[in-house]
């Protein structure tokens, strides 16, 4: 079975620690979703992963080898992130076939047929400039790597920013059916997360630079509810449990507690209880406090 392991990995940029101690463990034959909020360090822990930044401290190891500097390793690893429209030079003039070029000899696993299939499907002008290109477009040429590249454990940044809800629609579904036909590791890193919550077998929240759950997605959905009542009634429901995101408007609050694996919140009349979102979820947990 390969695994991708990060062990205590920080990340450093001058004096400021963006990623603290991070433990991660992504093993084979799974869609993980990565959330968290700007600046909580998704993609800085997305490029240490994939050795395109080195880690302050700590190791990152693919099948027991470490992944920086190691071309045997990287060979299984594909990170497709946003495309720039700007060089150091000026404008990306990189026509999109040249940059499927390069991609073709970077990954040795790569599908060229795929590759001519999805261009088509998308629409995509190969003969157009990266600096021409729409938001969606770039979007979709960094689906076509991720996807055609065939790496073992594939990571998007952002996969479906700019793309409207049909292409959207065609990207989960695409990237179920390339999981379900060859078992491949996808992590996803996305803001949108109400739409691809069925997609993720599992899910890891990051809060400021941390790891603050990763866990199967249902089971995480299981253990979250929403309480709201009159406050004195919530609160006496709510005693002794976890919650979190606390609303109150006049008497009435509303609270979203997360129970612990196995423990069960009895039933109560006063107040309502009601199953909590993905996205919900992680406004309550990694959110401000109302």
């Amino acid at each position: 079975m390969s695994q991708l392991v990060c062990e205590n990995v920080s990340k450093s940029y001058k004096k400021k620690e963006v990623l603290h101690n991070i433990n991660l463990t992504i093993e084979q034959g799974k869609i993980y979703g990565l959330i968290g909020r700007n600046g909580a360090g998704k993609t800085t822990l997305l490029s240490i992963m994939t050795a395109q930044n080195p880690a302050s401290s700590g190791t990152v190891e693919y099948n027991d080898m470490k992944v920086w500097e190691n071309s045997i390793a990287l060979e299984h690893l594909c990170f497709s992130r946003e495309l720039n429209t700007l060089s150091v030079l000026g404008p990306n003039t990189i026509k999109v076939k040249e940059y499927l070029m390069m991609a073709r000899c970077y990954y040795p696993n790569w599908d060229r047929e795929m590759e001519k299939r999805l261009v088509a499907q998308f629409g995509l002008n190969v003969k157009k400039k990266i600096c021409k290109l729409s938001k969606g477009m770039l979007s979709m040429v960094t689906i076509v790597v991720a996807l055609a590249s065939k790496a073992d454990i594939t990571i998007l940044d952002e996969p479906v920013a700019g793309l409207d809800v049909v292409a959207r629609d065609d990207f989960y579904r695409l990237l179920l059916e390339e999981h379900e036909a060859t078992g491949r590791t996808f992590i996803v890193s996305t803001h949108i997360i109400e739409e691809a919550s069925n997609v993720f077998e599992e899910v890891i929240f990051l809060k400021e630079g941390e790891i603050l759950l990763k866990e199967n997605t249902q089971d995480l959905l299981e253990r979250a509810v929403h309480v709201s009542g009159m406050a004195e009634d919530v609160d006496r429901a709510c005693a002794g449990l976890e919650t979190y995101h606390a609303e109150n408007i006049g008497r009435s609050k509303g609270v979203t507690v997360l129970l612990a694996p196995g423990q069960e919140m009895e039933t109560d009349a006063a107040v309502t209880m009601q199953p909590v979102s993905l996205q919900n979820l992680f406004v309550a947990l990694c959110g401000r406090e109302a």
